[in-house]
């Protein structure tokens, strides 16, 4: 395990509307305000989402399972921004409830909200970390570099 710390900066409250894309409001939102590293939370409604639901076996590098919805879901969600290529990336896992039907899982591509969905972003100082795609393991992990003083630790 790696880590790294930092300390909260900035704080956002953001209303994503009727018909907007989520993940690309989030994304635009971050460009905007230059946020490089953060963790978000979101309540809300979907109406339409795709969502990777697991690995079809437990192998490296997964090949994911899917799911999707296109009908009004009530949402949770937590999630981080960190850059990959210089853009900010979204990870954002939900829960999505409809009656007495949960879909659980990481949304991703096109999304279309419901009314409203209400996202607080917590900006994180002090760090500097990124994705960077890794062909072995099928993914972009979190990578952190050192700032000015080594601040990463290896447990």
């Amino acid at each position: 395990m790696e880590y790294t710390k930092g300390t909260i900066g900035r704080v956002f409250v953001a209303r994503v509307d009727h018909g907007d894309d989520l993940i690309a409001e989030l994304e635009k939102l971050a460009k905007f305000e230059n946020i490089e590293s953060a963790m978000f939370i979101l309540l809300g409604a979907v109406k339409k989402a795709k969502l990777v639901t697991g690995p079809k076996e437990s192998s490296i590098p997964p090949d994911i399972m899917w799911t999707e919805y296109n009908d009004v879901h009530e949402v949770v969600g937590i999630g981080n921004i960190f850059a990959e290529n210089g853009n900010p990336k979204i990870h954002l896992h939900t829960a999505a409830g409809r009656g007495e039907c949960v879909k659980v899982g990481c949304m991703r591509g096109d999304s279309e909200t419901f009314m409203v969905l209400e996202v607080f972003i917590l900006e994180i100082n002090g760090i500097s970390a990124s994705r960077v795609f890794d062909n072995a393991r099928g993914f972009a992990p979190v990578q952190f570099k050192s700032k000015e003083k080594p601040s990463v630790s290896s447990i």
